[in-house]
């Protein structure tokens, strides 16, 4: 405990710095920013802003990508609630009781409950990865290439299991992924793989690259595809404060929704969307008058909120403690790592203390400077809704293309980023989520090193991976959520959950 709070006073110190501070405030204001604008989600802003991060130190990088994707969360909730325009993914839920209260001159109280749900969500989920980070990386240290290995087996089938959408896309996904990260040079035997005699393959595909394509580009691509959404923006927000009726209904479904999401970021390719959906799921299911919801029950917007967030904040856990990323955010973060030639694991906690303890309490910073943005600039944020997407889409086409060439300096990274841009909007209108691909793509290659070190190591015995207990174990649990999810009544529920409430 003592340790924890000595930690915790070092994180406070890196964290309040003016520089980490205004950073920490640039993420949040980015990230309430593009979850309020439809159709730009956390993933493609911070594709575009990885190369950014080459001329920020290590730390301040890193706390305003993290702020860019919990402000998201906040973000899309005010145009949910406010115009029924879910300006992010996680939001669509909040769209279902929160607007509803907006129709009742409630948007004031619906948009403080969003906050205030959110707020304590974050701060309960930042505790927990402080608590639980430590002890989980003491664990990971223990952890040899075939233990490695079983766990990236495992958070990859985990992604799949948890992905919205069909199975088997997910799969094929990944494995595309997967095969996508085997090009390059071979760093054991030098030898160039499926280069096509591409001299500039020969690095392998940057991941920056594929990630602004597939999500970025196709982004761009979607909306631009889509009829431009005009709605009309009410300016009566009504009282900000809930009454007591209301706080007494949401109070159980934050808490509820604050521990539900907890859990679920943890999991591999759990994060936000699954946490909101399961919340409302739960409230539901839970209410002595389900059919209160869907008309501007307090409980089936508090839940689903206070999921998201603090799904947003544990889904740090298993990236910081053991270098695996859960969500196609968290595969970026990695990426931002790198690029500071940082490896993401148990070692960050030793060798980089101030980067870890101080990422962690900037969440709590950060959690506080979006309650105090969010409510007051209501107007301002709904008010972007009135800039014409030919006007915004451009200017992000344009920072994409700067921000891929200033990689490597290298036009045939612009070429890249357009090839994988018209194939991730081909794959988008197949119903086909890039987020298992950039999972595949980021944990391919050090699936492939554990592999071969693994087999190295027992000079060349396949049972080394069922021999080690721990192990053994990491690939039982993959097995056993494998044939979970063939179980029928699991599939039932599974998409059960995914549907979008009428």
């Amino acid at each position: 405990m003592v340790d924890l709070f000595s930690n915790l006073a070092l994180g406070l110190s890196v964290a309040i710095t003016p520089e980490n501070l205004l950073y920490a405030l640039l993420g949040c204001l980015l990230g309430t920013l593009i979850g309020v604008l439809p159709g730009i989600g956390p993933v493609p802003t911070i594709a575009m802003l990885l190369p950014l991060t080459y001329v920020l130190p290590p730390v301040a990088g890193l706390i305003m990508l993290a702020g860019i994707y919990y402000g998201a969360q906040y973000g899309g909730s005010t145009t949910a609630i406010l115009v029924a325009l879910p300006g992010e993914t996680s939001a669509v839920v909040t769209v279902l009781d929160g607007h509803q209260m907006a129709k009742r001159g409630r948007a004031g109280a619906a948009l403080a409950l969003a906050a205030l749900g959110s707020f304590f969500a974050g701060c309960v989920a930042t505790l927990l990865l402080a608590g639980f980070a430590p002890p989980l990386a003491e664990i990971a240290f223990k952890f040899g290439p075939a233990e490695y290995f079983s766990l990236m087996v495992l958070g990859l089938i985990g992604a799949v299991v948890l992905a919205s959408g069909s199975l088997l896309k997910a799969v094929c996904m990944i494995v595309l992924g997967l095969l996508l990260g085997m090009i390059g040079t071979d760093v054991n035997s030098g030898v160039a793989r499926f280069d096509f005699g591409i001299p500039e393959l020969q690095d392998g595909i940057d991941f920056a690259v594929v990630a602004m394509g597939v999500f970025g580009l196709a982004e761009i691509m979607n909306n631009l595809a889509q009829r431009e959404q005009r709605v009309d923006i009410t300016d009566k927000l009504g009282s900000l404060y809930p009454n007591r009726q209301e706080i007494k209904e949401a109070t159980p479904a934050i808490i509820r929704g604050t521990a539900l999401g907890s859990a679920l970021g943890i999991l591999p390719g759990g994060g936000a969307v699954l946490s909101a959906f399961a919340s409302y799921t739960l409230e539901k299911k839970l209410s002595n008058e389900p059919q209160r919801f869907g008309k501007g029950h307090p409980a089936g917007l508090a839940g689903p909120e206070s999921a998201n967030n603090a799904a947003a904040q544990t889904s740090f856990i298993p990236l910081l403690t053991l270098g695996i990323p859960g969500n196609a955010v968290m595969a970026l973060m990695v990426g931002a790592m790198t690029i500071h030639n940082i490896q993401p694991g148990p070692q960050v906690m030793s060798s980089h203390p101030e980067l870890f303890w101080g990422l962690i309490v900037s969440m709590w910073v950060g959690n506080l400077m979006l309650v105090i943005l969010n409510l007051p600039l209501v107007g301002l944020w709904v008010k972007l809704l009135k800039v014409p997407y030919r006007i915004l889409f451009p200017a992000i086409l344009l920072f994409c293309a700067i921000g891929v060439y200033s990689l490597n300096y290298n036009v045939f990274d612009i070429y890249m980023m357009g090839i994988f841009g018209v194939i991730g909007y081909i794959w988008s209108k197949l119903k086909c989520e890039g987020a298992p691909l950039l999972l595949g793509l980021v944990l391919g290659p050090m699936m492939e090193e554990n592999f071969r070190r693994a087999l190295l190591f027992s000079r060349g015995d396949y049972t080394t991976f069922i021999s080690r207990p721990l192990s053994m174990v990491l690939l039982l649990m993959a097995l056993l959520l494998v044939l979970m999810v063939v179980s029928p009544t699991i599939r039932k529920k599974r998409e059960e959950t995914f549907v979008e409430e009428d």
